[in-house]
């Protein structure tokens, strides 16, 4: 892997987390693009690990608030923070059941093929584009609600559906005011990434690591940074964009994607 190429896969993967386009889906895009047959595990770990770092930084006051007031039971607000945290937990249920059961299935159906990912593209642009038309009355958070939420979550372990958009598109489509949807779907995303960074931790003890002097380290460094200083800009922005515009641009992305993907790779 050269250096162009660790630096654009960093920025795809930090940019693809929090915009609603599906990261897993254009990592494998972009592999395509580049020819490279498979990312070894030392880099996907990196550029997972800086992705949570920037959303660490990002939500850094909203999660010092709640740590706060989880172990602060004089505060006015513990009890809010508890309930929160709770269904922040439970919102990450169903994510770490299908990661733990068919993660490995998955991958390797999508692992070099584009066309497949091209498909799942075209699902993630109906999800967004149903969401802004099938959205409910004005209500609040609740544990249902956010296992629904996590349900959506859940399924965007499949290259291609956008985790971002499944869930904002869904809390949208249940109600939930448009910057309560961001930001907990980008709270919620934090242990999944987490998650995900641990496992491919494990599976880097696993096997042992490819032979590399230090270009090639430098190489993963330089995506690490580059998926970094791109995620904590993409979460930043799509707050923003959120708050005052509707998903439905994405949703043409997505699809104008999706339909390229599948007539050129």
């Amino acid at each position: 892997m050269t250096h162009w190429e660790a630096a654009v896969l960093g920025i795809i993967q930090g940019l693809t987390e929090f915009l609603p386009v599906s990261s897993s889906g254009h990592l494998e895009l972009g592999k395509s693009l580049f020819g490279l047959s498979d990312v070894d595990l030392t880099f996907s770990v990196l550029v997972h690990g800086a992705t949570a770092c920037s959303t660490l930084v990002v939500f850094r006051k909203d999660i010092a608030q709640l740590i706060v007031g989880v172990f602060n039971g004089k505060a006015e607000n513990a009890q809010k923070s508890r309930v929160y945290v709770g269904w922040l937990a439970a919102s990450a249920v169903p994510a770490a059941v299908i990661a733990f059961t068919l993660r490995d299935v998955l991958e390797e159906a999508f692992i070099n093929q584009p066309q497949r990912v091209g498909y799942m593209l075209c699902v993630t642009a109906l999800i967004l584009f149903l969401s802004e038309r099938m959205r409910a009355s004005a209500r609040l958070l609740n544990l249902p609600r956010s296992v629904a939420i996590g349900l959506a979550q859940a399924m965007a372990i499949i290259p291609g559906i956008s985790r971002s958009g499944s869930t904002i598109g869904m809390a949208i489509a249940l109600g939930i005011s448009r910057e309560e949807a961001a930001r907990f779907s980008f709270l919620m995303a934090l242990p999944v990434i987490l998650g995900a960074t641990l496992l491919e931790v494990l599976d880097l003890i696993q096997e042992p690591a490819p032979a590399g002097g230090s270009m090639e380290w430098s190489a993963y460094l330089l995506g690490a940074i580059t998926a970094f200083i791109s995620g904590w800009w993409a979460c930043r922005w799509m707050i923003r964009w959120v708050k005052s515009a509707r998903l439905n641009a994405f949703a043409v992305y997505c699809l104008i994607a999706g339909v390229v993907t599948i007539v050129i790779l």
